[in-house]
């Protein structure tokens, strides 16, 4: 399920996947942009930082949730679970990814016609370079790739 959440300032939104519905909305309790997280404390027992943004999550929820609809034990799901595993993360790599890189698949898949072997080693090429520099930005999913 995809859910959409504008962040304290309420200048950006982030979409967020929760995989196989296990976690309702709910479970994202605050979301906090570079801009607006620069005021926040990061509380590592119910946040996670990931470039600049901040998921704070409502961990009893979450808790209740997984080892209701898991078995999971409850001092197993902490923020970093809940984000790496997918319950409750980005849609995408990062927030505005799709937007992001528009423009650069345009380019590329427009040499599918003219050159489709040309097109595959430029799509290849383009991908690896983009994950080597999401890596390099530091950007969580992509460290987990």
């Amino acid at each position: 399920m995809e859910v959409k959440i504008r962040c304290e300032c309420g200048q950006k939104e982030a979409s967020f996947n929760l995989r196989d519905n296990i976690m309702p909305q709910e479970v994202i309790f605050s979301l906090y942009c570079p801009r607006c997280s620069s005021e926040i404390e990061l509380n590592e027992s119910t946040m996670i930082w990931d470039n600049g943004w901040i998921i704070e999550y409502d961990m009893e929820l979450a808790r209740f949730m997984a080892v209701a609809k898991l078995g999971i034990p409850a001092e197993k799901v902490t923020p970093a679970f809940l984000f790496d595993e997918g319950y409750a993360t980005w849609k995408e790599l990062y927030p505005g990814e799709l937007e992001d890189i528009k423009n650069e698949k345009e380019a590329i898949v427009a040499i599918l016609k003219e050159d489709p072997h040309r097109y595959f080693k430029e799509l290849r090429d383009w991908a690896n370079a983009r994950m080597a520099r999401l890596k390099e930005e530091g950007w969580r999913k992509a460290q987990l790739i």
